[in-house]
């Protein structure tokens, strides 16, 4: 169902559409029923049948999956009578000891530092919600929370492990170990686990009674925005919208808009098209055996894999490792490109664009989580050895950089533009700020409260 469908019910809190600013009532859905943004089609929340009891023992659950996932090996190699097994650990520190630390950090931080802080928060702060208490320190959990989720690439990893069992089953005799499971499971714990988003949380929070919504009145002079930390629904002046503001609930900066979103976007778009050459050009992985050295490109892995037969896996590591960083690229610049150009055309199918591009920004680390593994598990010092190549790093900085580009952008400057064109077509005063919804009542042009 659409959100802006639902009755107006001045009690309930508010929520605000993070790609086009429309602000809405928020109210309980019945099973299975998802409520949509009636403007841009963006999924502003969904009906969860689990208690915060539940959440809690499927994020513990989660975590002892994690341990069990990360101390047993995920795959061994066997080569004239020697075996070698690798875990994502062992990864990591033979990737280190070989002097890639950059690759190392990378792939460290988003396959195992990153995904075990965000269980140890989630259950920080389920444990006390579950029991009817304010967390400690939830304000700053909450925050942390936010910035950590879209750099937690397990099932990246995951698939890593797939393409690098593949890839030396052409050598010798590669077997998956305990670990792959045990991924394979916690990838699927961590998807489900993936729609406890902070803002989730928070009205989990206020739900509960811990903490307040602040529902804004309605006042002349005055506009609506959302906190991106907490989702709570402010108002702030409509002759100064962009001074310093504060989130009433969580104390966040509250920015009606991103700042200087299409400079920071072009700089870190360019940016990654630098290294989006090398990224290609350069080896991303060399290889030294008794019938000599070799060096391998991202096209030269996927031929490989095209050659042995594995087509499917092919195309997947084409898709991810070629097609998706030029996509991204291409697409961030050309939304980019509508703001700049002052362009209302097709802006619901411009949204699913920008959503989509934010799905798959961290989809590309697959190839480089595939060097780490191939180099711990071919580490026979003297018959055979991998280690990542300078194409390697280059490729990793072309993923932080689209998605640090995609994080830039700002698609609600789209829905601005529309909206002052249609005040000025409608001969209304138009304020010198294109933004959202001048009042609590507004229904213009869909950017009012439902």
């Amino acid at each position: 169902m659409d959100a802006g469908d639902q009755p107006m019910t001045r009690l309930r809190p508010l929520i605000a559409c993070e790609h086009c600013a429309s602000i809405f009532r928020r109210h309980d859905l019945a099973p299975g029923e998802v409520a949509n943004c009636g403007r841009c089609g963006t999924t502003l929340w969904r009906y969860s049948g689990l208690t915060l009891g539940s959440w809690l023992a499927l994020a513990i659950t989660t975590a002892i999956v994690f341990m069990i996932a990360n101390a047993y090996p995920v795959a061994k190699m066997q080569v004239q009578g020697m075996e070698q097994q690798a875990s994502l650990l062992d990864a990591l520190t033979v990737t280190w000891d070989q002097g890639h630390w950059v690759v190392a950090l990378m792939t460290g931080a988003a396959g195992f530092a990153l995904p075990m802080v965000q269980l140890l928060l989630l259950m920080w702060v389920l444990y006390p919600l579950s029991r009817g208490r304010l967390p400690p320190a939830f304000r700053l959990a909450m925050r942390l929370l936010g910035l950590l989720r879209p750099w937690c690439m397990v099932p990246v990893f995951m698939l890593g492990v797939l393409v690098a069992v593949v890839k030396l089953s052409g050598m010798a005799s590669v077997q998956p170990g305990f670990g792959l499971a045990g991924f394979a499971l916690l990838t699927i714990l961590l998807t489900i686990l993936g729609r406890l988003s902070p803002h989730a949380l928070w009205r989990y929070a206020e739900d509960t009674g811990v903490v307040r919504a602040h529902v804004p009145e309605e006042r002349q002079g005055e506009i609506l925005t959302g906190c991106h930390v907490c989702g709570q629904v402010q108002s702030v002046p409509l002759d100064h919208p962009e001074s310093a503001h504060h989130c009433q609930r969580c104390n966040a900066v509250l920015h009606l808009r991103k700042p200087d979103h299409l400079s920071r976007t072009w700089a870190l778009l360019i940016a990654a098209a630098v290294f989006y050459i090398p990224a290609n050009v350069l080896p991303v992985m060399s290889i030294s055996s008794l019938l000599g050295d070799s060096a391998h490109t991202i096209l030269g892995g996927v031929i490989e894999l095209w050659q042995m037969g594995s087509w499917d896996l092919a195309t997947i590591v084409f898709v991810a490792s070629v097609m998706v960083p030029l996509t991204k690229l291409i697409s961030l610049a050309v939304l980019a490109l509508f703001i700049q150009f002052g362009s209302t055309t097709n802006l619901r199918q411009r949204t699913r664009l920008y959503t989509m591009v934010e799905f798959i920004g961290q989809w590309s680390m697959l190839d480089v989580f595939v060097v780490i593994l191939l180099a711990a598990l071919a580490n026979f010092h003297g018959l055979m050895e991998i280690s990542a190549a300078p194409g390697a790093a280059a490729f990793g900085s072309v993923v932080i950089l689209t998605m640090l580009a995609a994080m830039s952008f700002d698609p609600r400057r789209g829905w601005d533009i529309e909206a002052a064109g249609t005040q000025i077509a409608a001969r209304a005063p138009v304020s010198t700020v294109e933004h959202a919804p001048p009042s609590v009542d507004t229904d213009m042009d869909g950017r009012g409260v439902r």
